[in-house]
């Protein structure tokens, strides 16, 4: 079964599993069989479970040679490195900040990419190498580049690659700037999560090129857009295609200021207005409405503070540290508290993003879209002459 480790550890049985889901399609099929994973996959990893929520403990090939070829053939993400390589020990770290995706995503987003023969590919985020060897495999080394970040992931990649027998370019450098001197590209594909499309991909778009990139909210939750590029790259547009659970491109990460910045030395609740809702903070976390909600409410991100018998405060902070409300929640309410201070009243501005997609029918990610100018990313549902209302 997807997402767990299958009876016969090894490609073949891999293979078959994502064959019937339908994520490894019959023309990505012979990519997949010649360039297998474990080439791709160091020694040490952290194996993950399908949906991103936790990390198993480290496991090494050179310790249990099972183990680790189980992980290895399992459609599971494999974590290869921890807080950009300063994490020491076997432990897990605090963040991951470099894998080996699940197989299920990669092989899904390759569709979505929906490459020919002669196009040339752009990948940002080469990790271990294992996305940039399918592709070079079918469409040659020189149509595939690839940039990478952190100069000991790439020179662990180049090494993975060779082994293969493939060649791709690789790239150490800043993603967000794509690589000009191989341009123009006619596919971009991203294994990192954004919070922008940098405008630099489309420039260095041709007509028609197809971006595939996670795109995620400041608030949270994460989909993939598929964004095709018109003649002159000054905009691409397109739906999202299914939900995804990257690790943020270094150079769009955002720093969360701590909450007694909010308070400005005042004890809580300051001068924090007191309302009540009778709107569930639970039904406002899920992965997919944090995303809605995201795209609604800009600069804007939670918290949680947990107690005993699942009850929790919300926490919603604005970006520009002048905001911040709290909405506690407890089982088997039907109201509960709200305090919010501040220039915005930002439980205000959740509740009505949740509302909005409540009363369109509570539309998932296919109904939803994007469009991307150098200067203004706008979401849309169904169609792009009907945005998501924000706040600005």
């Amino acid at each position: 079964m997807t997402g767990e480790t299958h009876r016969e550890a090894g490609p073949q049985g891999l293979a078959s599993a994502l064959v019937a889901s339908g994520a490894l399609s019959s023309d990505w099929l012979p990519s997949f069989k010649a360039v297998p994973r474990e080439l791709f996959v160091p020694d040490r990893i952290w194996p993950g479970i399908a949906d991103g929520t936790r990390q198993n403990p480290a496991v090494y090939r050179s310790k249990d040679p099972r183990a680790w070829q189980r992980a290895v053939y399992s459609d599971i993400p494999l974590t290869t490195q921890w807080d950009d390589g300063d994490h020491e020990g076997d432990g897990l770290g605090t963040t991951p900040s470099s894998s080996n995706s699940m197989p299920t995503m990669v092989l899904s987003m390759l569709r979505d990419l929906d490459v020919r023969p002669g196009d040339r590919v752009l990948e940002i985020g080469t990790g271990t190498g294992w996305n940039a060897g399918l592709l070079a495999h079918r469409l040659g080394n020189p149509n595939v580049v690839s940039v990478e970040y952190d100069p000991d992931v790439a020179r662990g990649a180049r090494e993975n690659l060779e082994r293969a027998g493939l060649a791709p370019t690789v790239v150490e450098g800043d993603g967000q700037r794509g690589w000009p001197q191989g341009a123009p590209y006619d596919r971009i594909i991203a294994t990192c999560s954004l919070l922008e499309i940098p405008a630099a991909w489309l420039e260095q778009s041709a007509p028609g090129a197809v971006i595939v990139a996670p795109f995620g909210t400041e608030y949270g939750g994460e989909q993939i857009a598929r964004l095709t590029v018109n003649d002159d790259g000054t905009r691409a547009s397109g739906r999202f295609t299914g939900g995804s659970a990257f690790m943020r491109l270094r150079q769009q990460r955002t720093e969360r200021p701590v909450f007694d910045e909010y308070l400005h030395g005042v004890p809580w609740p300051a001068d924090g207005v007191r309302t009540m809702t009778a709107l569930s903070p639970w039904d406002t976390g899920k992965w997919f409405q944090q995303f809605v909600i995201g795209l609604a409410v800009p600069g804007a991100f939670w918290r949680a503070e947990r107690y005993d018998n699942d009850a929790y405060t919300l926490w919603l902070h604005s970006r520009d540290k002048k905001s911040w409300a709290s909405a506690d929640y407890e089982r088997d309410r039907v109201e509960y508290e709200v305090y919010q201070s501040g220039p915005r009243n930002l439980w205000d501005e959740v509740e009505a993003a949740y509302r909005w997609w409540d009363d369109h029918g509570r539309p998932g990610f296919d109904r939803f879209g994007l469009t991307v100018t150098p200067e203004r990313h706008t979401a849309w549902l169904d169609t792009p002459d009907n945005p998501v209302p924000t706040r600005d």
